[in-house]
């Protein structure tokens, strides 16, 4: 009989980090469930991490690299691939530019210490300006907000979710999502927690969501109004002498500013635009103020929207104005075991914003990336700079960025593009060579990201379960063999990238790993017999090491002059343009928003059976007055349509969604021809990015604007 055996390690399905204990016979899965002993998870768990097993043995992952040919896709050996794949991207830059080859990341690299890694490394040796990823479809305004008044982007403020008496949610649903930009699995049992202990949770969204479902108050407001909502609760605030700052005072410039720039926003005047009325504004801003702590947290929905970097702004404003800011309770700043803001404030690199505009449409970089939204048009408009080869990384943004369909045809016209890859999917279908990295149960992991995003300090390290196929290739080997051939290949560098690839292949992502935990604020330093967290003590407690809670840390966190700006000139001029934009409402006019499955995060999940089984989660929600002024009725096909495309689901009635405001969810779209995902393609649904519209976004961030996109809805056919 076959030894029986538990592994310990963490899901890295999602931004929860939720412990898990794999029971396993031999080299067989018998059972995935949460970790007890896990202290910051206790044995919390969701659907996603018992599908883990379905990926690593899933028939549809790639095995081998795929190069495409006329007659269809063939395996090749991993040195003809790389090989190849470096000297063609050197050629094309050769030709025109290091610009002309593009590289995109997708969510799942910040979920791999090895691909977060060395895909900077490639991202260096590649050279190029054209750099695009999943934050411009995500949290890029919260980022803005952070780098603009705190002066590093990744000093991103949490919520003290374990102690706060008021929590205020804009724009998510923590229950589907299990946090986000808020690492805190187990997220219900912490709200209810608040409940239990006398608090209260406030909803803000156009959906009566998961999470609003639970709340104490839901207020349903119109999507897009979030940041003329925030505007009016801290006029009410400064008319009513509720602002108290406190200790922050000491070291904030721009408080009086801030009071003066929010007259124009009585809840009065909001009151139409944002759907709730001028009392419960009022009301709200009064409560907020009023609870012994209270927090505000924003994420998804108010970031992607016409005034996401406004709104992302105004609930960092909203914490500090009312003391709520780096205290106990409120808005605070983890340290982490291994702290990448301070190794960022150590080497300069704290993040940068409109160093340079597109070249096509002249949107902002941030960091040097450009928003998603503007990578067709680069790949399509002729011209020096055009990009002509892409390397994608872990990424379908066929599916995820706006207007999939053009981007999808963009891709056919690029001269070569090579994919890093488990899937033969959306977008890999159109790439000239797929490069397929091991699984995570082959790799160890270390969430260096959202350690930084966590309502507890916590850390832990998670072995390889099983060992990796002789043949296989990790992202980041897969990263440092093309970055160090490709400089070879086009600079003739081949004695300096031999001993660069010799050098960083010793070190790898754990050694990186282990010198950063030296570094932080536990660490051991440098010395080899110093107390303190090293990676050797952290592997040596399977279940994770916890810190204790989240501690006041301003302002000696802050990383330039020791100071925050609260209204920082950008932010402060776009006010506005939120002024001039905002009119009541056009009657009949219906607006899409997008939403969250707690069974799904990245469109792969849907090739596991266990995750997609049952009733259709790809459905148009739609509000019952509104389906019934259209004539249609529940569980029939709806046409979607936009100025970018149209899109067929079947119609639920539901009295969840506000008038005028009708739900797609993200991720879907499997009826794409030429991918290999056998189940996902037996559940298609639609692409919600079908419909929204590249053209559509925040100015001042160039994030892509995915809620609140006009559309019409009709009978299907």
């Amino acid at each position: 009989m076959a030894e029986a055996r538990t592994h310990f390690r963490t899901c890295h399905l999602c931004e929860a980090m939720c412990g898990i204990a794999i029971d396993l016979e031999g080299d067989r899965i018998t059972a995935i469930r949460g970790d007890h002993d896990d202290p910051f998870s206790r044995g919390h768990i969701c659907p996603k991490a018992v599908a883990l097993q379905d990926v690593h043995h899933d028939p549809d992952r790639l095995r081998r690299p795929l190069r495409r040919r006329a007659a269809g896709w063939e395996e090749v050996g991993w040195e003809e691939a790389l090989s190849e794949a470096a000297q063609r991207l050197a050629a094309i830059q050769k030709a025109h530019g290091r610009n002309a080859v593009a590289m995109y990341q997708g969510n799942p690299v910040v979920h791999n210490h090895g691909a977060l890694l060395f895909g900077q490394v490639l991202l260096k040796n590649l050279g190029s300006r054209s750099r695009f990823s999943a934050t411009s479809v995500d949290q890029l305004p919260q980022m803005l907000a952070s780098l603009l008044m705190f002066g590093h982007q990744l000093l991103l403020p949490i919520p003290d979710l374990d102690r706060t008496d008021f929590f205020l949610i804009l724009g998510a649903n923590p229950l589907a999502s299990n946090g986000s930009l808020m690492t805190a699995p187990g997220v219900e049992k912490r709200l209810r927690a608040i409940q239990a202990r006398g608090g209260r949770v406030v909803v803000v969204d156009p959906r009566r969501s998961e999470t609003a479902a639970i709340a104490d108050r839901h207020l349903p407001i119109r999507p897009g109004a979030d940041a003329l909502l925030l505007a009016a609760l801290l006029h009410t605030l400064f008319e009513e002498r509720l602002a108290r700052a406190g200790r922050l005072s000491e070291f904030t410039d721009g408080l009086e500013v801030l009071a003066d720039a929010v007259k124009r926003f009585p809840a009065e005047a909001v009151a139409d635009p944002t759907g709730i009325p001028a009392t419960a504004i009022r009301e709200l801003a009064r409560d907020f103020a009023a609870a012994p702590t209270a927090v505000a947290y924003g994420r998804v929905g108010v970031c992607t929207q016409e005034f996401g970097g406004l709104a992302c702004w105004l609930v960092n404003a909203l914490n500090l104005v009312t003391g709520n800011l780096d205290r106990v309770g409120g808005s605070m700043f983890p340290r982490p075991a291994a702290d990448l803001v301070a190794f960022a404030d150590r080497i300069g690199q704290r993040g940068h914003f409109d160093k340079g505009r597109s070249r096509v449409r002249g949107l902002p970089e941030f960091s040097g990336e450009w928003p998603v939204a503007v990578l067709a048009e680069e790949i399509e408009t002729e011209g020096p700079g055009q990009i002509r080869a892409l390397v994608v990384s872990s990424g379908n943004p066929v599916l995820s960025a706006p207007n999939g369909p053009r981007l999808e045809h963009a891709l056919g016209k690029l001269d070569y593009m090579v994919a890093i890859d488990l899937y033969l999917n959306e977008t890999t279908r159109h790439a000239n060579l797929i490069l397929p990295p091991t699984f995570a149960l082959e790799r160890s992991h270390y969430d260096l990201v959202f350690h930084l995003l966590a309502v507890r300090n916590t850390a832990k390290y998670s072995a390889p379960l099983f060992p990796p196929p002789a043949d296989a290739k990790h992202d980041w080997q897969i990263q440092l063999e093309l970055a160090t051939r490709l400089e070879a290949a086009r600079d003739g560098h081949r004695w300096r990238a031999a001993l660069k690839r010799k050098l960083l292949s010793w070190l790898g992502p754990d050694g990186a790993v282990a010198l950063l935990l030296r570094l932080g604020p536990y660490g051991a330093g440098l010395l080899p017999f110093a107390g303190g967290l090293t990676l050797r003590k952290l592997k040596r407690s399977p279940h994770g090491i916890d810190f204790g809670p989240l501690e006041p840390a301003l302002p000696s966190r802050l990383s330039t002059r020791k100071r925050i700006e609260l209204c920082p000139p950008q932010l402060l001029a776009d006010l506005e343009r939120l002024q001039a934009a905002w009119q009541p409402a056009v009657s009949g006019a219906l607006q899409l928003i997008g939403r969250r499955d707690l069974r799904s995060n990245n469109s792969w999940m849907h090739n596991s059976e266990r995750l997609v089984k049952g009733r259709d989660r790809c459905t148009l929600l739609m509000h019952p007055d509104d389906a019934s002024a259209r004539g249609l009725r529940d569980g029939e096909p709806v046409r979607v349509a936009s100025r970018a495309g149209a899109v067929e689901a079947a119609l639920q009635v539901s009295t969840d969604m506000r008038p005028g405001v009708v739900s797609l969810p993200h991720g879907w779209g499997h009826h794409r021809p030429g991918t290999r995902l056998r189940v996902a393609s037996g559940r298609a649904g639609v692409s919600l990015n079908d419909v929204t519209d590249e053209r559509l976004v925040d100015p001042l961030s160039g994030t892509a604007r995915l809620n609140g996109v006009p559309v019409e809805v009709c009978a299907a056919g």
